[in-house]
């Protein structure tokens, strides 16, 4: 007896989801690296710290920036172009 291409595809689904179990069974899930403590997950705390430093950065350069554009002693020099 011939399989047919249906008989084909659902054995190829079969030996997938046998191996997706397998590798289920076998391996390790994050769940269980979680409850073992091998996930290597940032430190909220810490990162929330780092933003905080890196923002009170970026509102010196404004700062800069803005008492640049207030003083008046900006200049704009603006070429035409030969087009």
């Amino acid at each position: 007896m011939k399989p047919t291409t249906t008989q084909k595809l659902l054995t190829a689904v079969v030996v997938l989801q046998g191996m997706l179990l397998a590798g289920q069974w076998l391996g390790s899930s994050p769940a269980m690296a979680a409850k073992s403590g091998e996930l290597n997950l940032p430190d909220p705390g810490a990162r929330q710290l780092q933003m905080i430093e890196e923002l009170k950065a970026l509102n010196g350069k404004v700062d800069k920036l803005h008492a640049a554009l207030t003083s008046g002693q900006l200049r704009v020099k603006v070429e035409k172009d030969e087009k």
